[in-house]
């Protein structure tokens, strides 16, 4: 049976490249004038916000039952940035969604979106790396599986 632990450990990595990537393909867009760039930054950043939501829910499940101590302090501090970036991703993803629904290819709208997508990934790598330290450095989510010498 597959754990909340070891589903959101599965499903963060998709958000993680997902957003990196699109962010990477809009500033490539940015520079070279290409809208290929741009619509593959458009699809892989609507893609990375459901992966996002997809990890927010199943790390909120995940974290279940580890309040307290110097573990449920790091976990808090990884659930507000989850929660910033969830936020920022969604806003972000509102944004080009209405910005190419309407058209609106002005400049100031596109380096608006582009510095919005910047504190996306800001995000997602603030919360990559807290939701690291609660791995490597607290154990979280990490089943000790030792042999069992007590039937010799």
């Amino acid at each position: 049976m597959i754990s909340a632990t070891h589903l959101h450990a599965m499903v963060i990595h998709f958000p993680i490249a997902l957003l990196m990537i699109g962010f990477l393909s809009e500033v490539t867009g940015f520079v070279v004038k290409k809208t290929f760039f741009n619509k593959t930054a458009f699809y892989l950043l609507i893609l990375g916000t459901f992966g996002t939501i997809a990890s927010y829910l199943s790390g909120d499940a995940a974290g279940e039952g580890m309040e307290g101590g110097t573990l449920g302090k790091a976990i808090e501090l990884h659930e507000s940035a989850a929660v910033i970036t969830l936020w920022l991703a969604i806003i972000t993803s509102i944004l080009y969604i209405v910005a190419n629904w309407f058209k609106f290819l002005n400049k100031w709208i596109k380096i608006a979106s582009v510095v919005l997508f910047a504190s996306v990934i800001g995000g997602v790598s603030r919360t990559a790396y807290l939701g690291g330290q609660l791995v490597y450095q607290h154990g979280a989510g990490v089943e000790l599986a030792l042999p069992d010498f007590s039937e010799k």
